[in-house]
């Protein structure tokens, strides 16, 4: 007699956990919180069902993600109020650390209800009230690394990456541009929207009173990201940061940074990068600008110390802190156990 070959037990899936990431910016913003925002949705959704939205106003989710401590205030309270006794990650952007915990009221507030503070530079931690340090970990944002390219020697190439607002103080690049105005070999390309109009129309002036100063306005993603990847240098006079994704782009792409001494841009580069220059100072940025196109020795130091700095912003670091985190999280732990270990 034959025997049957005993049925195969269907697989029984779990349904993954929900999370829900707040981010005062979506796609179309195309700035750091939207790249923060999509970034972690793609880190998390192995293990939850991930929703994007721009402000919560309920759900079943087992964790919120909130990006932005003031912006993201009546998400958080509405969180809190709901779900008194789930898992809030708050991330802080750079104009809650380095100006809104100080003065605003609801900002602080958000401090206070979540449950782990994420800061994206090393520094950022001594911007917070002593009694929360204990909530705060540092996750070093990441991107996907590219090939440096060849970059001709007979002239040098800097490119500006930021929106024209005054936390990006473009003004600084403005003033070194008309500086270098008579310097041959030294071309400017400054990408960005003009958030402030006034500062898009001293952009717009300034191209016609320096020819190699080009405003090329917002560009999608890619078309940026290959701008980097072909500079020379990267420009970041930033006055306020919080951990800029533009720089990690340039040091993963092999092209170093000329950016300003704040704790925000020292926080990602450290200590002992050499491509600083004061905030503000148009002066020094012009003069480092040339020393770089005359001294070739010069670039490829930076671009080796930028190189050094990379190796920290790879996708594997950034979600091996973001899965810590959650899984510190009690009760997000229990509930994501069984997708986190796939």
């Amino acid at each position: 007699m034959r025997l049957q070959r005993p049925r195969r037990q269907p697989t029984i899936e779990m349904p993954l956990p929900t999370l829900a990431i707040v981010t005062p910016a979506l796609a179309d913003a195309n700035n750091g919180n939207w790249q923060t925002a999509s970034r972690w949705a793609h880190l998390l959704g192995s293990a939850f069902r991930v929703r994007l939205v721009t402000r919560w106003t309920g759900g079943d989710e087992a964790v919120m993600v909130a990006l932005h401590a003031r912006r993201s205030a009546d998400s958080v309270m509405a969180w809190r109020t709901v779900h008194p006794g789930r898992p809030l990650v708050l991330v802080l952007t750079g104009t809650d650390l380095y100006r809104d915990i100080a003065s605003d009221a609801s900002a602080q507030r958000s401090l206070e209800l979540a449950d782990v503070l994420v800061v994206l530079n090393t520094l950022g931690v001594h911007m917070l009230p002593a009694h929360l340090r204990s909530k705060v970990r540092v996750v070093l944002p990441s991107c996907s690394e590219r090939t440096m390219v060849h970059k001709t020697g007979h002239h040098l190439r800097a490119v500006m990456v930021g929106h024209l607002r005054a936390e990006k103080d473009p003004l600084t690049f403005f003033k070194a541009a008309r500086r270098l105005r008579e310097q041959p070999g030294i071309y400017l390309d400054h990408i960005g929207a003009a958030l402030d109009p006034g500062l898009g129309r001293q952009a717009e002036i300034l191209q016609t009173e320096c020819p190699r100063y080009r405003w090329l306005g917002a560009l999608p993603h890619e078309a940026t990201r290959r701008r980097i990847q072909r500079a020379h240098v990267l420009v970041h006079p930033s006055r306020m940061e919080g951990g800029a994704h533009v720089v990690i782009e340039a040091v993963r792409s092999g092209t170093p940074v000329l950016a300003s001494r704040i704790d925000g841009n020292v926080g990602l580069l450290g200590a002992a990068y050499s491509g600083y220059f004061a905030p503000g100072d148009a002066d020094d940025l012009a003069s480092r600008l040339m020393h770089l196109h005359r001294s070739r020795d010069t670039l490829a130091e930076l671009t080796a110390q930028a190189m050094e700095c990379s190796r920290q912003y790879s996708a594997e670091h950034e979600a091996r802190d973001v899965f810590d985190i959650i899984q510190s999280l009690g009760s997000a732990e229990a509930e994501a156990a069984p997708a986190l270990s796939r």
